[in-house]
């Protein structure tokens, strides 16, 4: 039996699950946005059990601050317990969500907001075989139209609800309330572990896909 603790804080939806051989056991998950650093421990100590056999993280791309602070805290519980890192990537996550229920004929185009009209995403087939690599990607009118002359896609995602009004073409289809999740987490982090495929816990690092940019701060006057 491999018991998996998963964390995702990639986006501003915060999970925390428990699996036992990619079943799930428990789960917390938070909706409200900049919660992760006050939360995300406060979870885990809900569900962790006295013992583990792995630890998953989300690897990215999503926001810089999230996935440092899922990373550092995965990384730490492995450190303690001496137990292997298990990495699955953001979108990835979303899309073998909506692949266990969509059509086998369609492409998969999850989306994380990226500020503005750029996301940060990938277009995969419905076996998870991946069209386009994970980019970031600024989304106007011409965005996708070749491929969406012959194939349907499924867009979804928080990156996906701005693209709505800009990407009209009849073979587009957008799913809402997808999001990257701890539960979909241990289910594919089961598969690794199955395989072997652990990170090295000390060189590890999230996928930012861009760098970070510090925001200047407001006047106070």
């Amino acid at each position: 039996m491999s018991t998996i603790l998963s964390i995702e804080t990639s986006t501003t939806v915060c999970s925390a699950a428990l699996h036992d051989d990619g079943r799930l056991i428990a789960s917390e998950i938070i909706h409200v946005p900049n919660s992760t650093a006050s939360q995300l421990a406060v979870m885990i100590d809900k569900i962790i059990p006295a013992s583990l056999d792995a630890v998953a993280v989300s690897s990215g791309p999503g926001s810089y601050t999230g996935l440092r602070i899922g990373v550092a805290t995965a990384k730490g519980i492995c450190f303690g317990l001496d137990v292997p890192l298990i990495a699955i990537g953001s979108l990835q996550l979303m899309a073998a969500h909506v692949a266990e229920s969509s059509s086998g004929k369609s492409l998969l185009c999850p989306m994380i907001d990226a500020r503005r009209m750029e996301v940060y995403t990938t277009l995969l087939d419905h076996d998870l075989r991946v069209i386009e690599p994970v980019q970031a990607r600024i989304i106007d009118e011409s965005t996708y139209s070749s491929i969406l002359e012959d194939h349907q896609v499924f867009f979804f995602g928080n990156g996906s609800d701005k693209c709505k009004s800009v990407i009209t073409h009849p073979n587009a289809k957008f799913i809402g309330n997808i999001f990257p999740s701890a539960e979909w987490l241990g289910r594919l982090a089961f598969d690794s572990f199955v395989k072997n495929k652990f990170e090295d816990v000390a060189e590890f690092e999230p996928f930012y896909l861009k760098d970070f940019i510090a925001k200047k701060p407001k006047s106070l006057v």
